[in-house]
C-alpha cells in the first residue's frame, strides 16, 4: 500500500505518562461527565427531538457540528484558513456555546480554526489527545485555551458522555505511542434512539484494528470515513464490523492526494453503502429523529473501477508520464515561500507569510511535506 502524502510535518511530541502535553495547560484525565440533560436513554431508546449532523464543507479537512436539542458538539474546525467558515456557520444555528469541542489529532487540518472557535463561543469542555507538536497551529490552539481559562481532558477508551439525549463513547485511541500522528485521532461513536454515528478522524488501519480488538459495539448507521478517504483507512474488516448504511467523506475537490483513493470507494460500493462528499455536495446536514436519517442531498455516484490495463496500455501511459515530466521539470525550480513555524508553503505576497518569510524551490519545499497554501494558491 502506497504511503499518502503527510498532510502535515509530523513533528510529535510523545509525552511520558506522567507528563502533560502542555506546561502551561493543565490536564484532567478523562472520566464519564455528568450528563449535560436529559438522563441517557441506551436502555429505552427513547429520545426527544431530533439530532442534527452538519459536514461542514471546510476542503481538504474535518469539521462536524453536531445539535441535541440545545445541546452542541464540534469535532474538529478544518485549516487556518477555514476559521471563518467554522465560526460563522455554529453562529447561524443560533448557538453562543458548545457543550463539548473535540481536537481529534493536532493536525493542521482538523485543529487550525479551533483557536478561533474557542475565542469565539462559550466552551464546557475539550477532549485532544495526549500529544503535542511543534507547530504554530498547535501551539495557537493551546494559548487559546489557557487565555480562556479552560482545561483539556484526554480521552480515555470506554468513557461515555451524554449530549441531550445522545450517548457519546470514546473508542480511541487506545495507545500512547503511535508513529503516525493520525492513529492519535479521537474515535467517537454517538448513539441516538436506535440511530448511530461513528466520526473517525484520521484513524488509520492501526487503530481500527485496536478498535476491533475491543469489546465495544461498532456498529454504526454513519460512518464519517477515517482520513478524506484514503487507502490508510476503512480498512474491509473495519467495514464489515460496522457494517454502515450511510458514509460521508470530508474532502477538498481536486486535492493533491488523490482522496478519496478509487479502492475506497469501490469498497464502500461493493458494501453496499450509499456515499456522500463534501468535494461534491458542498457541506452535508443529517438529520435524525431517533428512527429514521434523512440526508439533505442525493448520495453520490459511485463511478466504476477503471478496466485493468493491457500490457500496451501501460507502456503507452509511462511514455505520457515521462513526457509530461519532462515538459515541468523546470516548474519545480520556481522560487516559493515558507515560514519558520508554518506547515505549508506560499506565493510571494500571501498573507500568511511573516517578515521573516524563508525562499525555497518548489521542489525541496515537496521533499520536505510541505502541503501548498489554499489561500494564496502558490504553484504545484
Amino acid at each position: 500500500m502506497a504511503t499518502p502524502i503527510p498532510e502535515e510535518p509530523q513533528a510529535i511530541t510523545k509525552p511520558e505518562p506522567s507528563t502533560t502535553p502542555e506546561p502551561s495547560t493543565t490536564l484532567e484525565p478523562s472520566s464519564t461527565p455528568k450528563p449535560s440533560s436529559a438522563t441517557e436513554n441506551s436502555s429505552t431508546n427513547a429520545v426527544t427531538g431530533k439530532l442534527i449532523v452538519s459536514f461542514i464543507d471546510v476542503g481538504q479537512a474535518d469539521s462536524i457540528l453536531i445539535q441535541a436539542g440545545s445541546y452542541s458538539m464540534l469535532i474538529d474546525a478544518g485549516n487556518n484558513s477555514d476559521a471563518d467558515t467554522v465560526v460563522n456557520y455554529i453562529k447561524k444555528q443560533g448557538i453562543s456555546k458548545l457543550d463539548y469541542v473535540i481536537g481529534t489529532h493536532p493536525h493542521e487540518d482538523h485543529i487550525g480554526g479551533l483557536d478561533a472557535v474557542i475565542e469565539a463561543f462559550d466552551i464546557s469542555k475539550i477532549y485532544m489527545p495526549k500529544v503535542t507538536t511543534t507547530t504554530k497551529t498547535f501551539e495557537d490552539v493551546i494559548l487559546a485555551i489557557k487565555n480562556k481559562g479552560l482545561k483539556i481532558t484526554t480521552p480515555t477508551p470506554g468513557s461515555t458522555f451524554s449530549l441531550g439525549d445522545a450517548k457519546c463513547s470514546i473508542l480511541a485511541p487506545n495507545s500512547d505511542n503511535y508513529e503516525d500522528l493520525n492513529n492519535f485521532s479521537i474515535v467517537l461513536k454517538l448513539d441516538f434512539g436506535k440511530t448511530s454515528f461513528l466520526f473517525t478522524g484520521d484513524a488509520q488501519i492501526e487503530s481500527e484494528k485496536e478498535i476491533i480488538n475491543t469489546s465495544y459495539e461498532l456498529h454504526a448507521d454513519v460512518l464519517k470515513v477515517g482520513h478524506h478517504g484514503s487507502d490508510t483507512s476503512t480498512s474491509q474488516e473495519f467495514l464489515k464490523v460496522v457494517s454502515p448504511k450511510y458514509a460521508v467523506i470530508s474532502v477538498g475537490d481536486g486535492n493533491d492526494y488523490g482522496h478519496p483513493k478509487q479502492v475506497i470507494l469501490q469498497r464502500l460500493a461493493d458494501a453496499g453503502v450509499q456515499v456522500f462528499r463534501t468535494d461534491e455536495s458542498g457541506t452535508i446536514v443529517v438529520t435524525t429523529d431517533g428512527e429514521a436519517i434523512e440526508f439533505d442531498m442525493k448520495a453520490s455516484a459511485i463511478k466504476p473501477q477503471a478496466p485493468p490495463k493491457t500490457e500496451e496500455s501501460k507502456t503507452s501511459e509511462t511514455t505520457e508520464t515521462v513526457t509530461e515530466g519532462t515538459n515541468t521539470s523546470g516548474n519545480n525550480d520556481i522560487i516559493v515561500y515558507i515560514t519558520k513555524t508554518g506547515e505549508k508553503y506560499h506565493a510571494d505576497g500571501c498573507r500568511y507569510l511573516s517578515k521573516s518569510k524563508i525562499e525555497i524551490k518548489l521542489s525541496e519545499a515537496k521533499a520536505k511535506s510541505f502541503a501548498p497554501c489554499s489561500v494564496c494558491n502558490p504553484p504545484k
